[in-house]
């Protein structure tokens, strides 16, 4: 194999869109980022441009090439990465999207959601798929289009019209709108598509009223889905790995052995466990998740997901303009000795895994005169890995294991004292690698795979090392005050909106 050959990786996040260039050692050789507006029509509502998904896309892509000093011939493969359960419908025939992306994080389907629990459906749904019913998820924001965008429901009827989570509006844009599909992780985060069967589940979209054939065809995370069309590249580049953000996340944590946990500290924080070949079921709010499928075989994994992480960070940024870069944090809240009493819920768009509260809203909590800008600061750091904790324990009871250590990664990974005081909170080693890219690492790994870049997986388990080790430093007696508080200021948070 040609050693000058790279691999393209694709990481379509929340805020921004990234491309990275990996070398054959898995080492970053350029990378290139940028920033795209987000969309806040009404409260609770959270959308996109598609075409300025694309457009940053494609622009971080030539950049990276060009930083790299290479051309497109040396790509041997692009691997895509991305935002899940954002949901885009576009018309077949323009290619011209029918309205703004939905994202992630938006609560306009809440009521729905009500409805569906109301109407007995949260057993099904959860059998069928491995989530539990919220607006979270796509299936709900496909159908509130299909509702509400004028032509929608004519065009899904007559089969004009697609529907795609990132992943698939990329490759559609790439292909030049040849290709229309997904792979089983981004599918798996829809709740229309049935984790046992591994096919679209024709009882769900009776449920959510439809049409199979708005739906791309669902492929493996690691094959040959087509090639970029003329114009986009020089030359045609095949698309080979595909896999949401989290998933490719955990494979480039290489969290191959089953019980092997990672959490990736985005705009959200997501706690993923490795179960192997069979789907756990949840006793504790968590969702069972596809972590990938190579070679005709699925791993499933169990998932936390917190929705904000690190944007509570980017609030204390713009919204309370308390820093003026988000880098700034750590400084800020280590100008003091602790929290004084103050805690942070960041239920900016309700509460994820294990409190499932589409109705909680964000509190600071314990308010004196003696509070500064710094125990705010060092309150809503704490608030991320509190959330993180809760996550754990209750994936440590349904999988049954005790779990031994953590992977980290993610923007905020590199915040020394977030580390310390996760490790404080969950009392086991927090594992933070040299990369901490490894949301586009695991896309990466997932192309060069299929296109015999790196001939096995044992051949990349070699590249993964270690950055640093942080270990508990506090004794039991203060982390159960911490806990104690924290649940306090969740339980004052729960429920606001009813």
């Amino acid at each position: 194999m040609d050693k000058q050959k790279y691999i393209l990786s694709l990481d379509q996040g929340t805020t921004s869109s990234r491309s990275i260039i990996y070398n054959h050692e898995g080492l970053i050789v350029s990378t290139a980022q940028k920033e795209f507006t987000q969309l806040f029509p009404n409260p609770g509502w959270v959308e996109h441009d598609p075409e300025e998904i694309w457009s940053t896309q494609f622009e971080t892509a030539g950049k990276a090439l060009s930083d790299a000093g290479i051309d497109a011939e040396s790509i041997a493969a692009i691997g895509i990465t991305n935002q899940r359960e954002t949901t885009l419908a576009w018309d077949r025939q323009t290619g011209e999207p029918i309205c703004n992306a939905i994202v992630w994080q938006d609560r306009r389907t809440s009521k729905f959601c009500d409805e569906l629990k109301e109407r007995g459906l949260a057993e099904t749904i959860r059998d069928k798929t491995g989530l539990v019913i919220d607006a979270y998820f796509s299936a709900t924001k496909l159908s509130w289009i299909l509702e509400n965008v004028v032509g929608a429901r004519d065009k899904a009827n007559s089969g004009n019209l697609a529907f795609g989570t990132v992943d698939t509006w990329l490759i559609w844009k790439l292909t030049g709108g040849e290709v229309h599909v997904t792979d089983v992780t981004n599918a798996s985060r829809t709740m229309l598509f049935n984790i046992n069967s591994l096919s679209w589940d024709k009882d769900l979209l009776e449920i959510f009223n439809i049409p199979e054939a708005v739906l791309p065809d669902v492929k493996s995370s690691s094959e040959i889905y087509g090639h970029t069309a003329e114009g986009i590249f020089p030359v045609s580049i095949p698309i080979a790995g595909i896999a949401g953000d989290q998933q490719a996340a955990t494979f480039g944590q290489m969290c191959l052995a089953e019980g092997s946990v990672k959490n990736t500290y985005g705009t959200g924080c997501f706690i993923l466990c490795n179960t192997g070949n069979k789907p756990v079921k949840s006793k504790n709010n968590l969702v069972t998740t596809i972590a990938w499928q190579i070679n005709n075989k699925t791993t499933y994994a169990l998932e936390g997901s917190i929705f904000t992480g690190g944007a509570v960070v980017q609030w204390l940024r713009d919204g309370l303009k308390i820093i003026k870069d988000s880098a700034e944090v750590e400084a800020l809240a280590k100008s003091v000795d602790d929290n004084g009493g103050v805690y942070f819920v960041p239920a900016f768009t309700g509460l994820g895994a294990p409190h499932w509260d589409q109705y909680a809203r964000g509190i600071i909590a314990g308010l004196t005169r003696g509070v500064n800008a710094g125990h705010i600061a060092r309150a809503a750091l704490e608030s991320i890995a509190f959330q993180v904790n809760d996550v754990m324990k209750a994936m440590e009871d349904d999988a049954g294991i005790e779990i031994s250590e953590l992977k980290v990664d993610g923007g905020a990974a590199i915040n020394d004292l977030l580390m310390q005081f996760q490790a404080d909170l969950i009392g086991i080693p927090v594992i933070r690698p040299k990369s901490i890219e490894t949301t586009a690492l695991g896309a990466a790994y997932l192309a060069g795979l299929a296109v015999n870049f790196w001939q096995s997986v044992d051949e990349i388990k070699g590249q993964w090392a270690i950055d640093r080790k942080f270990e508990k430093k506090i004794d039991d007696q203060e982390k159960e005050e911490l806990i104690s508080g924290w649940k306090k200021a969740v339980s004052r948070a729960k429920e606001w909106e009813n």
